[in-house]
């Protein structure tokens, strides 16, 4: 282990709890009131940009069997015992769902003395879109007597550490770039031997309240109900670029420190060669007075801005959104991390010393993420398959931290149209459902008091896409099928009813949906992000009203949720449902169908047309079979339809199945092919030129990878029972494999011509049946041999 005197105090490939299984709370700390206060720092703003530090010495006789704690904070933390980080949390929510973290941290105490600490900043007016606050605090709360000399209160102390300073004025919306003067930083101060004899006595501000147990509340505490971020040593690959210094690959492996002159700037450019997100680390000697410039890109642009084949950099410079700064104040082994992950391809230092030399010792990083595991698997005879795959595997991980994000580089918040995309992926890949529980769970704390959830959320400014509501309620209707949980389905039933009784009020004289208020997003082809009006991405008659494609996602929504309801015994709104969803989808097609061009339009006044109205005319089943299969192929053929980018080809997807289309569902993976071609490691949010890099709702080939090539679907609530239809197009050969919550389902086939074998395993207790050209082959439990 490397010894580092610098801000943390350890390289390790994985370190303290992360990932350790899941600890259980004394159920009296769910039931009353803490005896542990949320603490602050005395004599400071508590909404302003701050950084501090807090600790705790206590001495133990013995070393403890078990030694468990809850942990909080407004805005974050880092936690430390005996010097060694071991979580980082809140896991995000809201004020009325606060969580906090439950460790087991036994095996970092020793008998005699001992010390805990934690790193807590509130950034203040540059915080993440994603995060809601009060007010900076933190507390810590034992599980029962032993862990008790470790609650917040008497004991602790507090430091402000004014080395951080907010870099405002770059990419701000995923919160500030971080400046931190080493000569103002108090080295060693997690660490047992550190003199916090100067540091004050926080002030308290109030117990503990769990969610729920008194009428009012700060913080109202909820337990975290996801792991903790992976957290995974990862190095840089290589030095491609450097002005005033020569480096190589050598340095980038951690093997050649470099030494920079007094009274020198020089640049390196690093690429990780693929994307990631990581908390950076860097460390340096001597240098005092010399500015460490650290920035972070996706890709590189020319003079215009375009990015172009992003493995190339000739004539390309490094973007000015996501900037560090290090000030090193002369020691040795100095080490910056910033506070918060940061997202890149590219790393470039530019090093700017003062009358003191200093050497770079080494740079790398540690990959964060949702913690999902590779389950699943899809191979088949044609390997560029295997490409799309895995770049769609590292692009849902890349969005995925303690919420779905859209992206990671921009943004960093949960839509639910992403989401929904993004938790089908998951689910299928990983088997690990915790992630879309929260995120549906989120969504319906969310919900306004004019019945419409939030667009996105947690968020600290609120936002309504309408449609997005819908996509949620679809997103509970997937939950639904793919998982056999009926309780906890049962209590977002009210919350779809409000969803749904809004856009009801929504509807005219017409039997279509109105004009609508807020931001009607349907899809980035109908138009860029216009910051003065939310009309962006909204389908004509959004705004106006009589829009066919939101009309539909309204049918489609109230024809999920009649299944729902009347699963659940609510047998009058399921009719009730159903009755209106007819009725709508009879006045849109009345109004919008166009028989001359067998298409339906996007209003009725038939002046434009989209793929997005006849996806949705699909999937609504206002045709029978033989019309959805000429639509769909009116509908794909013509040049002249607005088309679906990447994220509503999710939804072309699910209709080219629909209209008996999907063999060829591996025709519509161009688009991907050629985001490889330009050198992309992730799949872009829309076609050229892209904003983002990475977006997750372009990964939606792995689901439909295993759900429409090789077809595993349920074919019941709860995934009973399983439908298995393969697609496979071109292909002869697939065999693929999905996590289900009894064990996997695995597929391995062959076709030759017309006929189709292989073998299906199916998990203890799981029926269904395997479907081919017009054949069927009930499944049993076990092994199933196929032949058709």
């Amino acid at each position: 282990m490397k010894q580092i005197g610098g801000i943390f105090l350890f390289l390790l490939t994985s370190y303290g709890l992360y990932g350790q299984a899941k600890v259980p709370v004394n159920p009296s700390l769910l039931n009353g009131k803490w005896d542990a206060w949320w603490i602050t720092c005395p004599g400071v703003s508590l909404t302003d940009f701050g950084v501090y530090h807090f600790r705790k010495s206590f001495d133990l006789a013995k070393k403890p069997q078990a030694f468990v704690i809850h942990i909080s904070a407004d805005n974050r933390y880092r936690f430390f015992v005996n010097g060694r980080e071991v979580c980082k949390g809140p896991a995000r929510g809201d004020l009325a769902h606060w969580r906090f973290e439950t460790v087991d941290i036994a095996d970092h105490l020793k008998e005699g003395k001992n010390v805990v600490a934690a790193v807590v900043w509130n950034y203040g007016e540059y915080k993440p879109l994603a995060q809601v606050s009060y007010k900076t605090a933190f507390i810590v709360q034992g599980d029962g007597d032993a862990e008790k000399i470790i609650n917040t209160g008497s004991g602790w102390k507090v430091y402000r550490d004014e080395a951080y300073l907010p870099l405002p004025a770059r990419q701000t919306t995923v919160g500030p770039g971080i400046e931190l003067q080493g000569e103002k930083y108090p080295y060693g101060w997690e660490t047992a031997g550190y003199d916090d004899a100067g540091w004050q006595h926080p002030v308290r501000l109030g117990n503990g309240i769990p969610r729920g147990k008194f009428t009012f509340w700060d913080w109202a505490l909820v337990p975290r109900r996801i792991p903790f971020m992976e957290n995974r040593f990862q190095r840089l690959k290589k030095v491609v670029r450097t002005e005033n210094i020569r480096a190589d690959d050598r340095f980038a492996g951690g093997n050649y420190p470099l030494m920079i002159p007094a009274r020198e700037q020089v640049k390196i450019l690093l690429d990780q060669t693929f994307l990631t997100t990581a908390y950076p680390e860097i460390i340096v000697s001597g240098g005092k007075d010399a500015v460490v410039e650290i920035r972070y890109a996706e890709a590189l642009v020319d003079q215009n801005g375009v990015k172009g084949h992003r493995a190339r950099i000739e004539g390309k410079t490094m973007p000015d959104l996501s900037v560090d700064i290090f000030k090193p104040d002369g020691g040795k082994n100095r080490k910056f991390q910033p506070l918060w992950f940061r997202t890149y391809r590219y790393v470039e230092l530019t090093v700017t010393t003062k009358d003191q030399p200093v050497t770079i010792e080494d740079i790398y990083g540690y990959y964060t993420g949702y913690p999902f595991e590779e389950r699943a698997y899809f191979k088949s005879d044609d390997p560029s398959l295997g490409t799309v795959w895995s770049t769609g595997w590292r692009t849902a991980r890349l969005c995925a931290g303690e919420t779905y994000y859209d992206c990671p580089f921009y943004e960093q918040l949960q839509y639910v149209g992403d989401t929904r995309i993004q938790a089908l992926i998951s689910l299928y890949v990983s088997g690990d459902d915790r992630l879309m529980r929260k995120a549906i769970d989120q969504f319906f704390n969310s919900l306004l008091p004019v019945g419409l959830t939030q667009s996105r959320y947690p968020s600290c400014q609120p936002q309504v896409i309408p449609p997005f509501s819908l996509i949620w309620v679809e997103m509970v209707y997937d939950y639904w099928m793919l998982r056999d949980d009926r309780e906890f389905i049962r209590k977002y039933l009210n919350g779809i009813r409000n969803v749904l009784y809004w856009y009801q009020q929504q509807t005219d004289d017409s039997g279509m949906l109105g004009p609508m208020d807020w931001w009607n997003f349907v899809d980035w082809s109908f138009g860029p992000w216009d910051p003065q009006r939310p009309v962006g991405g909204t389908p004509p008659g959004a705004v106006e009203g009589h829009s066919s494609i939101i009309t539909l996602q309204y049918v489609h929504a109230l024809q999920r949720a009649s299944q729902l309801f009347d699963a659940y015994g609510e047998k009058y709104e399921a009719q009730q449902y159903r009755h209106l969803s007819a009725s709508l989808k009879k006045s849109t097609f009345e109004l919008c169908w166009n028989k001359e061009k067998g298409l339906l339009a996007d209003t009725p006044e038939q002046t434009s047309y989209s793929q997005h109205a006849n996806i949705l005319g699909i999937l609504t089943g206002m045709f029978d079979n033989r019309e959805n299969t000429e639509v769909f192929d009116r509908m794909l053929h013509d040049t002249t339809l607005t088309p679906a980018t990447f994220y509503f080809r999710f939804y072309l997807a699910e209709a080219m199945v629909r209209s008996g289309r999907a063999d060829d569902y591996l025709s519509l993976l161009q688009p991907w092919k050629e985001m490889l071609e330009l050198g992309l490691t992730t799949f872009a949010e829309t076609p050229e030129p892209a904003r983002s890099d990475c977006h997750a709702w372009s990964a939606s080939p792995d689901y439909h990878f295993l759900s429409v090539v090789a077809g595993i679907r349920p074919a019941s609530p709860g995934f009973k029972t399983v439908s298995i239809e393969p697609h496979p197009g071109y292909l002869k050969r697939i065999e693929a494999s999905v996590p289900h919550y009894a064990g996997d389902i695995v597929v391995k086939l062959e076709r030759k011509g017309k006929r189709i074998t292989g073998t299906v395993l199916l998990p203890a207790g799981i029926t269904g049946n395997f479907l081919w050209e017009g054949g069927k082959i009930p499944l049993k439990e076990g092994d199933n041999d196929i032949d058709l």
